[in-house]
């Protein structure tokens, strides 16, 4: 195998001395400092979230004010770093809601946890879970970044609803209206 050698150009004297390398350096320096501030004044300023931004996760209401999660547990299913967790509870049989199957008893996201994928917004068949804006939680404490049923709803509110799981069917309510027979 052969050996090569490379010849290096020497260095002129201006090279030696790294002067025009300084000067680069200080004309960066300087242009900068004429330039207007890029500095936010955070929390009062935030900047601009762009569109199908992942933020916190939280729970959703319908436009009538019911819970929309039916405690499928796919979120917690899906979930890579297993944030969420959730306890079914039974709807009681003289409920209104009865027809429903299950609502959560219980129902935790551990914020700290959380690496805000957005797999659980994706796999909830009753879009009762969705990810909202918000991108600054904080806490002193653990039990702080836990969020609980409760919270999630605070955080979440409502939203527009396409499935209308609480109301009993439209076609059920048609059959008995008309006999229960088909036309």
């Amino acid at each position: 195998m052969a050996v090569v050698t490379v010849e290096r150009k020497p260095l002129s004297l201006l090279e030696r001395t790294y002067l025009p390398n300084i000067a680069a350096g200080l004309a960066t320096t300087f242009k900068r400092m004429v330039q207007p501030a890029e500095t936010l004044e955070y929390p009062e300023q935030r900047p601009a979230i762009p569109a199908g931004y992942r933020g916190v996760p939280t729970l959703v209401y319908d436009p009538n004010g019911r819970e929309k999660c039916v405690s499928c547990q796919l979120c917690e299913f899906v979930c890579p770093p297993k944030a969420i967790r959730i306890t079914p509870g039974e709807i009681a049989s003289d409920d209104p809601n009865a027809h429903v199957e299950k609502r959560p008893e219980e129902f935790k996201i551990d914020m700290l946890r959380c690496i805000y994928c957005g797999l659980c917004q994706e796999v909830c068949p009753e879009e009762a879970i969705w990810l909202q804006n918000q991108y600054s939680m904080t806490g002193y404490t653990r039990e702080e970044m836990v969020n609980d049923k409760k919270r999630l709803y605070e955080l979440g509110g409502t939203l527009p609803d396409t499935h209308f799981k609480w109301d009993k069917k439209k076609a059920a309510e048609e059959a008995a209206a008309h006999g229960g027979g088909h036309h």
